[in-house]
């Protein structure tokens, strides 16, 4: 697959700067350990919480139990939002995706994420696979996958920059 040509915005950039690659991108998507989740309420209102994420085969990968507000929130609108990035206004780069959470629940596959899981955070993260779900300890966890269909990048400090990728 080709990498996706990043549209730089003038307006939220500094003069002279150019769009960030693509692989800039990915390399904090894999590489950040905490995201945060945007879901929709059914009464409309957003709900915001940090998830551990995979990113991997094009997607980025969390888990929730299936009674939290996020797998509620899910079962009525699969468009979320996850990002990640740095707490600081003149450095690092943040990075933004938009896309629809679909549920993982092939267990072939979920133990390609369970690995991938317990490589990137650790062996506290070691779950089980069976009947469509992650299971750690006493609970449950329902694996959901977003393949983005935007994705933004914000390069913070001198030079400032504002990168969108169109995938979906």
């Amino acid at each position: 697959m080709s990498q996706p040509e990043g549209e730089l915005d003038p307006r939220y950039s500094s003069e002279g700067t150019t769009a960030h690659s693509w692989s800039e991108a990915e390399a904090v998507l894999e590489e950040a350990e905490l995201f945060w989740i945007s879901t929709m309420r059914p009464d409309g209102r957003p709900h915001v919480t940090p998830v551990l994420a995979v990113w991997r085969d094009g997607a980025l990968h969390f888990g929730t139990g299936p009674g939290e507000r996020k797998a509620r929130n899910l079962a009525q609108n699969p468009h979320v939002v996850l990002t990640t990035g740095t707490n600081s206004w003149t450095k690092g780069y943040d990075v933004v995706v938009e896309g629809e959470a679909v549920r993982v629940s092939d267990d072939e596959r979920l133990r390609v994420l369970a690995a991938a899981w317990e490589a990137k955070y650790g062996a506290f993260w070691h779950y089980e696979v069976r009947d469509g779900c992650f299971h750690h300890g006493p609970g449950r966890a329902f694996v959901f996958s977003v393949a983005p269909d935007t994705v933004f990048g914000f390069g913070k400090g001198e030079p400032f920059s504002q990168t969108r990728w169109r995938l979906g």
